[in-house]
């Protein structure tokens, strides 16, 4: 049987694997998880009790409390005032960020629907990694009677790497489920 390996160990462990191919000559020069953040818009939901839920949601699947955004200002057309709560947005580091990005790699994403991996192609060029996640019920800490009102979110990994190349490099390092290019398969 092989030890579960978390993702905070294996982040210790990248000097080791990525020295060679990227040249650092310090520990301090490998790349870090620097923060997590997770926003989630409430879109036309009219109801106040449903945008609470999913607030309260959000607040279930990153364990941390989130923010409340609200609109800048007031659009006619969309029914918006200034102020009203638009969207639900929270920034995880140090063990939470950790505990979810865990959760997130090793139950998460392999209870997806026709699950084959994540993109590659959504690393920036300032070596953040952006993921949108379709349905919050992939998440074990939301229950089964909670499915009549699923909502979508976005998750962004920033990392302290320098380019795409390296944060790719990191990230699959650290067990993130990238797709395998079709040009590998042939």
């Amino acid at each position: 049987m092989t030890k579960f390996h978390s993702i905070k160990e294996k982040q210790s462990e990248a000097y080791d694997a990525l020295k060679k191919d990227f040249g650092y000559k310090n520990k301090m020069q490998s790349p870090k998880i620097v923060k997590v953040v997770l926003s989630a818009g409430t879109g036309s939901v009219k109801d106040k009790n449903k945008k609470i839920l999913i607030g309260d949601r959000m607040n279930k699947i990153s364990g941390q409390k989130v923010s409340e955004k609200g609109a800048k200002k007031s659009i006619a057309n969309f029914k918006v005032r200034q102020g009203d709560a638009v969207g639900y947005q929270v920034t995880l580091r140090g063990q939470r960020m950790f505990d979810f990005l865990d959760r997130l790699i090793n139950i998460a994403l392999p209870r997806t629907r026709d699950f084959r991996g994540i993109k590659s192609s959504a690393v920036d060029e300032m070596g953040n990694y952006s993921l949108g996640i379709k349905e919050h019920t992939i998440f074990p800490e939301t229950s089964d009677e909670e499915l009549k009102d699923v909502f979508g979110f976005g998750l962004t990994v920033v990392t302290s790497s320098k380019n795409a190349k390296e944060t790719k490099a990191f990230l699959s390092h650290l067990g993130f489920p990238f797709k395998k290019s079709e040009n590998a398969a042939k």
